[in-house]
């Protein structure tokens, strides 16, 4: 069964709205392993919009699952992520106007970059996942640069309004996945992904685990963290 990971940035985005302590994403990430989550993921911007390096310094001492740092190839980020040491690190493109990221990583103009990033964050022990888009050439570049992970940018499919789109795009996800595959790389999915819509994704044989975080803390407004965490784990098994 496909894993769920959880991403706490938007607990995160409450407290900043006050700039004050709580709600503390390190206490929910702990709740959302409780419920059942197989990871947490949250987000260091180089803006800290959202999470912060304290927050990311006390996730690393708190999760007792797997803690996965999403970031840019900055390299005062990696630099932080050397340091704090998550159990992986997924690249993500970052753009300081975006509301939140709208794309895959380029790994062919970035590509000098993006392998620094990768080889400085090897070199420490943490593995890297490249966020990129469901393309048979882009696959083959992450694999080239010397990724282990990939996390297939799901956007597309989340965002399809009408049936043959959603079908149509769902089928460039299974056919991405099975290429990656081959290529020997673990498969994660995400952006988008919903209580409507995870299902799908969570069927495609070999994607290991898709990462949520948007539509699990608006669940959990209204029926509360714990259930939210359950209902999705349940969905996608």
């Amino acid at each position: 069964m496909a894993k769920l990971g959880v991403n706490v940035d938007h607990v995160a985005t409450i407290r900043q709205a006050r700039r004050i302590v709580d709600p503390d994403p390190v206490a929910a990430a702990r709740m959302c392993e409780a419920a059942g989550c197989h990871s947490i993921v949250c987000h260091l911007r180089e803006d800290r919009r959202h999470i912060n390096d304290d927050d990311v310094h006390r996730m690393r001492r708190s999760v007792r699952t797997i803690f996965n740092l999403e970031m840019s190839i900055a390299p005062d980020i990696v630099a932080v992520a050397c340091k704090v040491k998550p159990d992986y690190a997924t690249l993500v493109p970052e753009k300081r106007q975006e509301l939140t990221t709208e794309g895959g990583l380029d790994l062919f103009k970035r590509a000098r970059q993006v392998g620094v990033a990768i080889e400085r964050l090897h070199g420490h022990g943490i593995d890297v996942s490249l966020f990129i888009e469901p393309d048979a050439k882009t696959i083959r570049q992450a694999a080239a640069l010397g990724a282990r992970i990939i996390e297939l940018h799901t956007g597309r499919y989340a965002n399809a309004t009408d049936v043959r789109t959603v079908a149509k795009e769902l089928e460039v996800l299974k056919k991405a996945c099975a290429y990656a595959l081959d290529a020997g790389l673990t498969v994660n999915a995400g952006h988008g992904l919903s209580y409507t819509n995870a299902a799908r994704v969570a069927g495609i044989t070999g994607v290991e685990e898709l990462n949520i975080g948007h539509s699990i803390i608006s669940y959990a407004v209204f029926f509360g963290l714990d259930k939210a965490v359950r209902t999705m784990v349940k969905l996608i098994a």
